[in-house]
């Protein structure tokens, strides 16, 4: 019910939740169960100590590295996980159909992502809850309802293309689809039902590296880079309906509804506490810079390649395929290996926060640690995403594509409500306290939002027309 305590902590590393009740008026902070969140009076929407704010601040301590390096994880995980199959699949379209033309709009995306994931993360510290919590403390259980709805429809479609994903990309290397995606189907499960959070972000974390086989394919085709610089600072806009249908689908892979979900309940689920924010902004802009190189390898890769020859890719698959002929099969099995652990770690990341998420908002048990007794729904919707994912991948003739395409849509209609519900909670001094946006981030974000509401407008009027 509104202002509970959320009940999903850690099995290792960190004291639980305590499920002490709040009102959002007073400030949706509790005392821990560590003591480590004691009752402000003089500052009751943030619950910190005097010294915490401090701390906070920058001003108690200086940054230590060791905590840098512990705080790292989930701005990481949530950027890098957008650079999924669709993300691969849109940015290769994007340099093979238009070189380095789009290489300028990186940069802008990573700030704008940036703004997104910091909102979410300094929300998660402050507050100890998530998205889904606050959105249904502060707008009532119906809105929440109803975005929760379309998250778990949205998510389910995306989780199915990135089965997709993991099926194409093993295909290269000779694996057929009957094989790997029930492997794969076990794999994601058993990883999301192992009972640790942090052994589950470790492994993720691990599986990431693999998105270096883009770097490493973005020297070995020995691009212009002078070419790519000045691509990538001055802006070139093409008024073709595909240019700005491909602009629209890289904005909408590089900010997912989804990620600011992961974002703000990785933060919870490491117990972060305001005066971690600091460390959780490094990680946090780490993970959006990491994710944008990752992406503007991928344009440069596939730019300096596929554009020259003529070849229009379809997926990332065929990006993958079209690679080997024109510089060597070496160039082909990078770009397929990052496919599918891109795919992967996705499809990791997908079930647990639509889970956890829908858990949040109606006040169910959730969270890895949790048994099938404990929180039967948490581990339920996770199987059941997982299952009805591979099994559609497995159907013959199915169209994913049009699968994909209705998420897309999802996306585009939830993702600036979902924008609209985290400025108006992160402005609201009443829940963050002093830890409110300032002006100037909530000019950002409400940039963005009419950004993206824009763009998606400008998407379906060309669908409509058949563009």
């Amino acid at each position: 019910m509104a202002g509970e305590k959320d009940t999903a902590g850690l099995a290792t590393g960190g004291a639980e939740r305590d499920g002490a009740a709040t009102t959002a008026a007073a400030g949706p902070d509790a005392v821990r169960a560590d003591g480590g969140r004691e009752a402000d009076a003089g500052n009751a929407g943030s619950g910190r100590s005097a010294n915490a704010k401090d701390a906070a601040s920058g001003r108690g301590h200086r940054l230590k590295l060791r905590l840098v390096f512990a705080a790292m994880g989930p701005g990481l995980l949530a950027a890098l996980a957008g650079a999924d199959a669709g993300g691969v699949a849109t940015y290769s379209n994007a340099g093979a159909n238009f070189g380095f033309g789009q290489l300028w709009a990186v940069p802008v995306m990573c700030f704008l992502l940036i703004v997104a994931q910091e909102t979410a993360a300094r929300m998660g510290c402050v507050t100890g809850k998530g998205l889904a919590s606050l959105i249904r403390e502060q707008f009532g259980v119906r809105r929440s309802a109803l975005a929760m709805l379309a998250l778990l429809v949205s998510n389910t479609t995306v989780t199915l293309s990135e089965f997709a994903g993991i099926a194409s990309g093993l295909a290269l290397f000779g694996v057929p689809t009957y094989v790997s995606v029930p492997i794969a189907a076990v794999a994601i499960w058993s990883l999301t039902m192992s009972g640790s959070y942090r052994r589950i972000e470790k492994i993720l974390l691990a599986v990431a590296c693999v998105f270096l086989t883009y770097v490493v394919a973005g020297f070995m085709v020995g691009p212009d880079w002078g070419a790519a610089l000045r691509s990538t600072l001055v802006p070139h806009i093409e008024g073709t309906p595909q240019y700005l249908s491909l602009l629209v689908a890289s904005v909408g892979t590089a900010i997912a509804p989804w990620m600011l979900f992961l974002a703000q309940s990785n933060v919870v689920e490491k117990n972060a506490h305001a005066e971690d924010l600091p460390y959780q902004r490094i990680d946090t802009v780490t993970g959006a810079v990491a994710a944008s190189a990752i992406s503007w390898f991928i344009i440069l890769t596939t730019g300096t390649v596929l554009h020259p020859a003529g070849i229009v890719v379809s997926g990332a698959e065929a990006a993958a395929a079209a690679l080997a002929p024109l510089v060597g099969d070496y160039a082909e099995a990078l770009f397929g290996a990052g496919l599918v652990g891109a795919s992967f770690l996705a499809a990791c990341v997908l079930p647990g926060i639509t889970s956890s998420a829908i858990c949040e908002a109606f006040g169910w048990e959730r969270g890895a640690d949790r048994s099938w007794s404990e929180a039967p729904a948490y581990r339920g919707i996770i199987t059941a995403v997982i299952c009805i994912s591979a099994v559609v991948v497995l159907l013959p003739n199915v169209n994913l594509f049009g699968i994909m395409m209705v998420a897309q849509v999802i996306n585009g209609v939830l993702l600036p409500v979902l924008l609209v519900f985290m400025v108006l909670i992160a402005s609201d001094r009443h829940v963050m306290g002093r830890y409110v946006n300032s002006r100037l981030w909530n000019a950002l974000t409400w940039f963005m939002i009419c950004a993206v509401v824009v763009l998606t407008v400008v998407m379906f009027v060309m669908q409509a027309m058949g563009m």
